[in-house]
């Protein structure tokens, strides 16, 4: 009936994204603490929610990594997002290994491959480059980076040629991957996004972060940290942030309009 039809026409100009057909398969490489579960559910579920929030209601299936969970066949997917981890990409545990495995197989395929932080490493290790401890120690707090907008195909505009980002991470990239081009660096992260054509969209940074997960993930490892360095990395939190605007390109990655 008529009441039908514009409740459709309504969800299809409202959610655009939603009725695109879109399949993400996230490979999620950590969990969440128990004492925060409830709110933040797990690191897919973040990303899930970040890409919901710039109208991106694509159909999304997560895998365990750690557990050992991985897809049978990646066919179904049009892209493949690897998010952050407390592990170091380089490890030797039998799960990055075996993900490490995937990853060249999925590059070799060349399915479009997003790597957040860790899956940034990773990503970027598998393509040959060198990847360890950050030689400034840990990158906390909202940290600011310089984005080559010239370099991206999405026509950054001038408010956004530094963009502020949510920062968890003691590992970086060191050597840009052969036939990728740099996307963002900072003094802290020389290397902290690039691109790889079409491809491959990775950043060290945590688009998909709020700012309550970020000042628990600081608060638990303050003892870990000099005061100055806790209490800068706190402070910077008090700022906004401009994850929604990476999640936009991630979004146009996917969808086929960058690069």
């Amino acid at each position: 009936d008529s009441l039908m039809f514009f409740k459709i026409l309504w969800i299809v100009l409202s959610c655009p994204a939603r009725m695109s057909g879109m399949r993400l398969c996230i490979l999620e490489n950590d969990y969440v603490d128990k004492s925060v579960a409830d709110t933040y559910i797990s690191y897919g579920v973040m990303v899930e929610r970040m890409l919901n929030n710039v109208g991106a209601y694509w159909n999304i299936e997560i895998f365990e990594t750690f557990k050992g969970h991985f897809p049978e066949s990646y066919d179904r997917f049009n892209a493949v997002l690897l998010t952050g981890s407390r592990s170091d990409a380089f490890s030797t545990d039998l799960w990055i290994e075996q993900l490490r495995n995937q990853v060249v197989h999925l590059l070799s395929i060349q399915k479009k491959l997003i790597g957040i932080c860790f899956g940034h490493q990773l990503i970027a290790l598998c393509l040959g480059s060198h990847v360890g401890r950050a030689p400034k120690g840990w990158g906390l707090g909202l940290m600011d980076y310089q984005w080559h907008s010239d370099n991206d195909g999405l026509s950054v505009n001038q408010a956004y040629q530094e963009l502020s980002l949510i920062a968890s991470h003691q590992d970086q990239v060191f050597d840009l991957p052969k036939g990728a081009t740099l996307l963002a660096s900072s003094a802290f992260c020389p290397i902290a996004a690039f691109s790889v054509r079409d491809r491959v969209f990775c950043i060290q940074a945590h688009p998909e972060f709020v700012t309550e997960y970020s000042v628990y993930l600081l608060d638990k490892r303050r003892t870990s940290l000099s005061e100055e360095h806790y209490t800068l990395s706190r402070t910077s939190l008090q700022n906004p942030h401009d994850g929604l605007h990476v999640a936009r390109m991630m979004v146009a990655f996917v969808e086929g309009s960058f690069g």
